[in-house]
């Protein structure tokens, strides 16, 4: 992606005013792409997020439970409500996961770092979820020191 897009993409989906809402609203957060090795950024802050009195729910279709929290095969699995999905999947995999946001009446998309789809965040804003894109969850919540 040329440089300019990129900053374009940032501005457009990383309102200061929003992450801060979701940071101070959300208590359950859906972490899709969970993985249970120590070194991938969906681990770290997952621990990060539950040692920061976040309770997080996996996504992962291979693990039954990543750090003390239950892991689902997809969202719609999942038992309980769900105020944020964090996504740590690559950006063509958004379409499917924007529809069961949707779907499900999730309030809040956040999308990790690298995972930039202006379409999907689009079409997840015009259904009325509030959109963060290509920011880390932890690096805000450390920034805003919550």
């Amino acid at each position: 992606m040329p440089r300019g897009h990129a900053s374009k993409v940032n501005s457009n989906w990383s309102s200061p005013r929003l992450i801060k809402e979701i940071l101070e609203e959300a208590r359950t957060i859906a972490i899709i792409g969970i993985s249970d090795d120590p070194s991938r950024p969906s681990n770290e802050i997952a621990r990060y997020l539950i040692e920061n009195g976040y309770h997080v729910v996996g996504v992962n279709p291979s693990l039954e439970e990543v750090l003390g929290a239950l892991c689902y095969p997809s969202l719609k699995a999942i038992p309980e409500p769900v105020d944020v999905v964090d996504v740590f999947r690559k950006p063509d995999a958004l379409e499917s996961i924007v529809e069961d946001v949707i779907r499900l009446e999730i309030p809040y998309l956040w999308l990790q770092e690298g995972v930039v789809n202006p379409d999907a965040a689009l079409r997840a804003k015009s259904a009325g979820i509030k959109v963060i894109m290509d920011h880390c969850m932890k690096k805000e919540h450390t920034r805003l020191r919550m």
